[in-house]
């Protein structure tokens, strides 16, 4: 099955963890990227993120939100629902 969200994320990431850790909470089904397991998830990150470099990077519906703020990831689920 195919999830409407991708979270990019390093192993030591704390916002990271929190990302998914509300997601996780919201019933909310995601994909965790590893960008440090391959040079090719770091790629897709910086391409779906317009060239960030930093995590979290995460991919919901058609927004794309870099680094992690509460309100406005839980807004952005809001699109999961319709």
């Amino acid at each position: 099955m195919k999830t409407n969200v991708k979270v990019y994320s390093t192993p030591d990431c704390t916002k990271c963890n929190q990302a998914k850790q509300l997601l996780k909470e919201h019933g909310v089904e995601f994909d965790s990227i590893d960008i440090t397991e391959s040079p090719e998830a770091f790629q897709e990150m910086r391409t779906v993120s317009r060239g960030a470099r930093s995590v979290p990077i995460i991919s919901v519906c058609d927004r794309v939100l870099v680094g992690y703020d509460r309100a406005e990831l839980l807004q952005a689920i809001g699109c999961l629902s319709t």
